[in-house]
């Protein structure tokens, strides 16, 4: 069975603001986790920030952007983007 990925409905506008390739990019970790699951170890500075909350680098340099999401629901299998943008803005307090 394979993980359903949603994002934060307020990330919408956020993801548009974001480079081309950023955005592929994003897309491209959203369905690695809808196959595989919300642990991303591959990925670039990947970690986990809480019990149900992770993070990894979308694209290294300057600006360095990050992606965070949560477990929502490990039963059903559910998976929430809540943030896309710049490593400096990341919300890492909030998880």
């Amino acid at each position: 069975m394979t993980w359903t990925v949603t994002e934060k409905r307020t990330l919408n506008k956020q993801i548009r603001k974001l480079p081309a390739k950023v955005q592929n990019l994003l897309v491209a970790l959203e369905k690695d986790m809808e196959v595989n699951g919300p642990i991303r170890g591959e990925w670039p500075n990947f970690s986990a920030l809480s019990d149900n909350s992770y993070h990894c680098h979308l694209k290294k340099g300057r600006p360095t952007y990050v992606a965070i999401w949560e477990v929502k629901n490990k039963e059903i299998k559910l998976i929430e983007v809540t943030y896309a943008g710049t490593h400096e803005k990341a919300p890492y307090r909030n998880h």
